[in-house]
């Protein structure tokens, strides 16, 4: 027999569970059921990464989403072309109406979009690198607060146990 909260190995005769304290005896009116222990938590593990495949993939959406003003605003329109100035009577004319710090919005926003999207493909096809690669990605996105932080927050605690590492570790096998 095992336990219904946690899936530790009971004896007939025990009243309480030694790994989580919960009544198993059966005057309690709950018997301990006797199906595997890894059965329950690899159906949580697996319903949360289906969740987290949605969530990186929604936040992808709203990164590819702010792209999109920042290009709208820099269009070529007829406008005059973006200037600097560098030293005295020196000017330096950019080639693209985009300025340097557009060209860096857009290049780290679609770094980031990429990411995302590489992380939803991943946990998609519970590919074996996705797991990691997705522990680091959500490290670094902690610090985009506060949609940035909360999904990181839920990804690790969802993959960082090690419970959870075996438990994917089942999920990925073909």
């Amino acid at each position: 027999m095992y336990c219904d909260a946690c899936g530790v190995p009971l004896e007939a005769d025990q009243k309480f569970c030694p790994g989580c304290g919960k009544s198993c005896g059966k005057s309690s009116g709950k018997e301990a059921s006797a199906g595997p222990a890894a059965a329950r938590p690899a159906r949580r593990v697996a319903s949360h990464i289906r969740m987290l495949m949605a969530l990186w993939m929604a936040l992808a959406v709203l990164r590819l989403l702010s792209m999109v003003p920042e290009l709208l605003l820099w269009l070529p329109t007829g406008m005059p072309q973006v200037g600097m100035a560098l030293g005295p009577g020196s000017l330096l004319h950019l080639e693209s109406p985009l300025s340097r710090a557009g060209w860096a919005f857009l290049l780290v926003t679609s770094a980031w979009t990429v990411a995302c999207l590489v992380v939803a493909w991943g946990l998609l096809d519970r590919a074996r690198w996705a797991r990691t690669y997705t522990i680091v990605v959500s490290a670094i996105w902690l610090l985009d607060f506060p949609l940035g932080t909360a999904l990181s927050i839920y990804t690790l605690w969802v993959l960082l146990p090690e419970s959870s590492e075996a438990e994917y570790r089942q999920l990925a096998m073909p």
